[in-house]
């Protein structure tokens, strides 16, 4: 049976969302007979008088002047129908039928169905429409984690490129909300360029991003603020990039804070400003972190371990960690140097770095060699060991050239040495 009037643009609108393949396959039905509309697809007679006037229908929807003329024709067609209804059309009259088909070009086809009105989501379709329409997994409304969203999302995709660790961001809700609603070439690429502009290098974004995600909530204006103002510091563009890679929170804060902190070390310490600019250049979280460690330990070298102001500031600007490192490890490592090998203040002061060093390992070596009768740390002395070697070389030196022993017997002594450590241990619990 023939298609209706109205049922033609549901037909062709469903028609647009189809294949190549399903479009190639209409433009059969406006055609001579033989000629080919694409390649591999030729156009075959039509002997059906519905698809005839389906062919003719569609082009009398695209032009008012040609449905009005359709009506007679169409009328005609069914008045021809109604007599005729038990013959088949004789070929003459297909041919006929046929040549009053109006014809126009594959090109005009194409160009004519994209001017096609959209399909209406209110439009009913048929089941085997409805089995062809592919459609997206829907975003999930809440999740746990952005693994859920890398897939719909180019900012968390090209994010993952750059090494950007997204475990680690999405234990902060706030964070990972944020980085949903970016987008990565109007919010995250200007951020980029900055940050490389400042010297992080590519291999360091990643690391960089996933730390300080915080970041993109700045305006970029005021980094660029920030980064001006530690260069009127004389900082140099290297050191800028070592303290903010270091330190990947330093542009977080303000012009105000970063002055306050500057300001404050070298009016507690008494440094100059190159000294002050040389410290937190090394130590670059000494702008970013807690203030009360440092004042702790301040005190703790004066009143506590006895150090002279002019001690504490040669010492700080040799290991700055000293500043901020931990006070029962600080109060634990000076009783045992001072008080059990009987080093005194200034030899101290020379080797600092023994406050950087693990204390079980000073206890170990300093008893290997007082097993063998070689622990003697005055340099008014003959056989004199120095702080610095005694921590800071490895064992086959330290051995080879300190202990004057195998290494095999330092492993046994200290074997035995644990042993002891273990045993007594146990006896206290």
């Amino acid at each position: 049976m023939a298609l209706s009037a109205q049922q033609i643009p549901r037909w062709f609108n469903s028609a647009k969302l189809r294949s190549l393949i399903n479009a190639a396959q209409l433009t059969k039905c406006f055609t001579r007979p033989g000629r080919t509309l694409l390649h591999g697809f030729s156009a075959q007679p039509q002997i059906s008088s519905d698809n005839c006037f389906l062919q003719w229908g569609f082009k009398t929807y695209k032009t008012s002047s040609l449905w009005n003329s359709s009506e007679s024709t169409s009328s005609s067609s069914q008045e021809n129908n109604s007599t005729q209804s038990s013959l088949l059309p004789s070929m003459d009259e297909q041919s006929q039928k046929t040549q009053k088909i109006p014809s126009f070009d594959s090109e005009l086809f194409l160009e004519e169905l994209d001017e096609l009105p959209p399909l209406s989501p209110m439009q009913p379709i048929s089941e085997e429409e409805a089995i062809q329409i592919i459609a997206d997994p829907p975003l999930p409304p809440a999740s746990f984690t952005l693994r859920d969203y890398v897939d719909h999302s180019e900012t968390l995709q090209k994010l993952v490129l750059l090494g950007v660790d997204l475990s680690k961001i999405e234990k902060h809700t706030e964070a990972a909300n944020l980085l949903l609603r970016l987008d990565f070439e109007k919010d995250i690429k200007q951020m980029l360029l900055f940050l490389k502009d400042v010297g992080i290098k590519d291999n360091q974004l990643g690391a960089f991003l996933t730390k300080n995600h915080a970041i993109f909530s700045e305006d970029l204006e005021n980094l660029k603020i920030r980064v001006a103002y530690l260069h009127s510091k004389n900082f140099s563009k290297a050191d800028v990039a070592q303290m903010v890679t270091k330190a990947p929170f330093l542009l977080n804060f303000s012009v105000e804070r970063l002055d306050n902190r500057l300001g404050f070390f070298q009016k507690e310490l008494e440094l100059s400003v190159k000294k002050t600019r040389d410290l937190v250049v090394r130590l670059p979280r000494l702008l970013t972190g807690s203030l009360e460690p440092v004042k702790e330990n301040m005190k703790v070298y004066r009143l506590e371990l006895g150090f002279k102001h002019n001690e504490i500031q040669h010492m700080i600007t040799r290991i700055p960690k000293m500043l901020t490192a931990n006070k029962r490890k600080l109060t634990e490592t000076f009783d045992f140097v001072h008080n059990v090998m009987s080093i005194p203040h200034h030899i101290i002061v020379k080797f600092p770095q023994v406050f950087n060093t693990r204390l079980f390992k000073i206890k170990e070596r300093h008893l290997f060699l007082s097993y063998l009768g070689r622990a003697q740390y005055d340099p008014a002395k003959p056989n004199y060991i120095s702080l610095d070697k005694l921590v800071s070389i490895p064992d086959e030196i330290f051995c080879e050239e300190i202990a004057k022993a195998s290494v095999q017997d330092f492993d046994k002594f200290l074997k035995h040495f644990r042993f002891l450590c273990t045993l007594k241990c146990n006896i206290v619990k």
